[in-house]
């Protein structure tokens, strides 16, 4: 599983989320791509996995053809994520290609 944070994600949630393949849009030099784009480039490198904290994503991109997984966290806020991060790792562990799961708490 190959995984790539959107920009609103902390990057703390690395750290917790040891012994999985994560990078950033902003490491892989996709800052400037809009989601479409971010998307099609995620794909084409590899990368099965999207995590975001856009929750519009969904009503703003066609996701019926995609092959990555897309896995949207409630919240840009570390302080509030970090408490759930095993649900996070737990959803990672079950999401499918072409899934899109909202996470809530």
């Amino acid at each position: 599983m190959k995984i790539l944070f959107d920009q609103g994600v902390p990057v703390p949630l690395r750290q917790e989320l040891t012994g999985l393949e994560i990078t950033t849009a902003y490491r892989m030099g996709w800052s400037n791509l809009s989601n479409g784009a971010l998307l099609q480039a995620a794909e084409t490198a590899g990368l099965t996995v999207f995590v975001t904290t856009d929750q519009n994503l969904r009503y703003q991109q066609n996701l019926k053809t995609r092959q990555i997984a897309i896995l949207v966290l409630p919240t840009t806020r570390w302080p509030l994520i970090k408490p759930h991060a095993s649900r996070i790792r737990d959803a990672l562990s079950r999401i499918q290609p072409g899934d899109y799961l909202e996470l809530e708490w």
